[in-house]
């Protein structure tokens, strides 16, 4: 199965950047199948990883920045892949 978690902060107005450093410089205790950080306006980053686990399995995940660089806690979420549907 796979599992993917989500990792969503929001940067101090003009400091998306300096987030965006802090989870480049972020090492996970376990490397994951995948790791994509992806960026939008207002300062927001995002980070998802892939997992090959169970939904309920202990993983490791990314932790919260220092409270002066965001405006509110991380958000994060934990979704499984579902089968795609055949064509018919």
């Amino acid at each position: 199965m796979s599992v993917a978690l989500m990792w969503e902060a929001r940067a101090v107005a003009g400091r998306g950047e300096e987030l965006l450093a802090w989870v480049r410089r972020q090492r996970l205790a376990e490397r994951p199948s995948r790791r994509e950080v992806l960026r939008a306006p207002q300062d927001r980053v995002l980070v998802i990883t892939w997992w090959d686990a169970p939904y309920d399995a202990e993983l490791p995940e990314l932790p919260e920045p220092a409270a002066d660089l965001v405006t509110r806690a991380v958000h994060r979420w934990r979704f499984e892949a579902v089968p795609e549907d055949p064509v018919r």
